[in-house]
């Protein structure tokens, strides 16, 4: 079968592999994108009435869904309803095109509609299932729905976001979908490093629950808890485990980010505060002790960033080498002249917009600079390309679309 790349990069690190993504809205897909960013080839299916919740998910413009042209860029799109017998017949034959299959439906689900792991083995027995599920495919909550809220609650993460006496809080993001998409990019090369030293293997289940994923990311959180007995909760925007570290707002109403984890930072803010005796006091003389008295480090930060303006407050940070940043938004990322100079936003060709803008591909590897991915396809687009390799004529696939199956 031909690479099916939109945009096919020679010497990408993922380059040969080839993966069909049946899942849908955000996490999963995000994983297959990821990859398809390095290389692989990535066909997106999904059901003949587009009904994929993505597709009317905000940001939408007029009758077209900017999240889905994003989320699966790169990828070619065909239409298949596998809950339909032949739709099923085909979709097993599909598979061993495939070296992926990318899935997100709500444990059991595959396993009603005939495609358990077994039927999908015996297809393909070297296919690697990547299956992204809220709670994975064991345990009493196995069969729960997931969104990545649901994620962020009961990892702890929502525990740990907000003001110290407010409510916990979401980011206005789904954050937990992207952190699991994460980890599935990460399971399916690490799939594909181990059959690339021993291609013999047979296939593998990637069981990813994204709430496992989220809990991960909090690693010392666990540690904390047994050895010492501490919940840790929320404190607004101050690191309670370094100080100081927090937001800080200048007298011209710009907040700004100062992290000071280190004792020589802490000493090169002292500077820039003009009081490097703090330093040497007994209560900010290293970490510990700062973290003791949290409160009153914070407040003389604090006051020290409020009676300057930004462009004052810049300077002398920088003159010492504090780490610090203006919090931005979106339109600050993009006028950024560092993030300009490294391309650090692509513009993705789009058959509707002409182009549309999108964070560039992440890591960058020595030798690969393939050319932007365009946007995520349309329904259906590569149906007639995809099938035919099957065997399946003009008449036939008219049949098939006549019947809802493609």
């Amino acid at each position: 079968m031909p690479a099916t790349s939109s945009s096919p990069a020679s010497s990408g690190p993922l380059v040969g592999v080839r993966i069909l993504d049946m899942a849908t809205v955000i996490a999963a897909p995000f994983s297959s994108a990821l990859c398809a960013d390095l290389g692989a080839e990535v066909v997106k299916l999904e059901l003949p009435d587009g009904s994929d919740s993505l597709r009317g998910l905000a940001p939408v413009k007029e009758e077209h869904a900017l999240h889905w042209k994003v989320t699966n860029r790169g990828k070619r799109g065909i239409s298949l309803d596998v809950r339909k017998p032949r739709g099923r017949e085909l979709f097993l034959k599909l598979l061993p095109h495939f070296d992926v299959l990318v899935e997100n439906f709500r444990t059991g689900t595959m396993s009603r509609w005939g495609l358990d792991l077994a039927t999908l083995h015996a297809a393909n027995p070297q296919l690697t299932v990547l299956r992204v599920t809220g709670f994975g495919q064991t345990g009493p909550y196995a069969e729960r729905p997931g969104f990545a809220r649901i994620f962020e609650a009961m990892s702890g993460f929502a525990h740990l976001t907000g003001e110290r006496d407010g409510s916990p809080q979401h980011m206005n993001f789904p954050l937990g979908d992207a952190v699991a998409g994460l980890f599935g990019a990460f399971s399916i090369a690490a799939a594909m490093a181990e059959k690339r030293g021993n291609p013999g293997l047979p296939g593998r289940e990637i069981d990813l629950s994204a709430t496992e994923a989220m809990i991960r990311l909090l690693e010392t959180l666990p540690v904390e808890f047994e050895q010492l007995g501490q919940v840790r909760n929320r404190a607004g925007s101050r690191a309670t485990y370094t100080a100081p570290s927090n937001m800080y707002r200048t007298a011209d109403g710009i907040w700004v980010t100062i992290v000071g984890s280190s004792e020589a930072i802490f000493r090169r803010i002292c500077l820039a505060m003009g009081r490097p005796d703090l330093s040497s006091e007994a209560r900010f003389c290293n970490n510990p002790q700062r973290v003791r008295h949290i409160d009153e480090i914070d407040k003389l930060v604090c006051d020290w960033c409020a009676a300057r303006s930004f462009d004052e407050l810049s300077a002398a940070l920088t003159e010492h080498a504090v780490p610090f940043s203006k919090v931005y938004d979106i339109g600050d990322v993009l006028r950024d002249p560092h993030f300009q100079a490294r391309g650090a936003i692509i513009r993705l060709p789009d058959e509707n917009l002409g182009s549309v803008p999108a964070p560039c591909i992440v890591p960058r590897f020595s030798g690969f600079e393939p050319p932007p991915p365009r946007t995520g396809p349309a329904v259906g687009e590569y149906n007639h390309t995809l099938f035919s390799k099957l065997g399946l004529d003009d008449k036939q696939m008219q049949a098939l679309r006549d019947e809802g199956i493609i």
